[in-house]
């Protein structure tokens, strides 16, 4: 019985942190083997080596406006006829568009309206099934030498 009392007199005097287990002293940072700060410190497979890219640099929007004005500037046309094919332009793609037809861009690509179907969808906050009425999108599919140049 007396030995009992001891062991116990000999966990209690050590102080009890979250890394100790009962009966086992506590180490110091300091006092603990450095093979087991090395291996703690590193993961137990080293990561596969990636290449190391060059910084991406963030994508500027440029405007049909701005894209007209430069044309403008190598037709030696003014802006404001530039900004007229422009909206002339748009109107016409739209008109089009709307009509049912497909609009081809020699070396852009072709704009056509695909018909999406009604669904069942889920509600996200509520998980509550909800129908999803059918609608018409506008889908665009890059010409050839658009994918290469890019």
């Amino acid at each position: 019985m007396a030995t009992k009392t001891a062991t116990k007199a000999k966990t209690v005097a050590a102080p009890k942190t979250a890394a100790t287990k009962p009966g086992k002293p506590a180490l110091s940072a300091a006092k603990k083997p450095a093979a087991t700060a090395a291996r703690t410190a590193t993961p137990k497979t080293a990561p596969k080596a990636t290449p190391v890219a060059a910084p991406r640099k963030t994508a500027q929007t440029v405007t049909l406006k701005a894209v007209f004005e430069q044309l403008a500037e190598a037709q030696d046309i003014t802006k404001k006829q530039a900004l007229a094919m422009a909206a002339g332009m748009v109107d016409l793609v739209t008109s089009i568009l709307k009509a049912g037809d497909r609009v081809r861009l020699s070396g852009i690509g072709i704009l056509e309206v695909k018909d999406r179907p009604a669904r069942m969808g889920r509600n996200p906050a509520t998980g509550a099934t909800v129908q999803i009425a059918a609608s018409k999108k506008v889908a665009f599919r890059p010409a050839k030498e658009l994918k290469t140049a890019v």
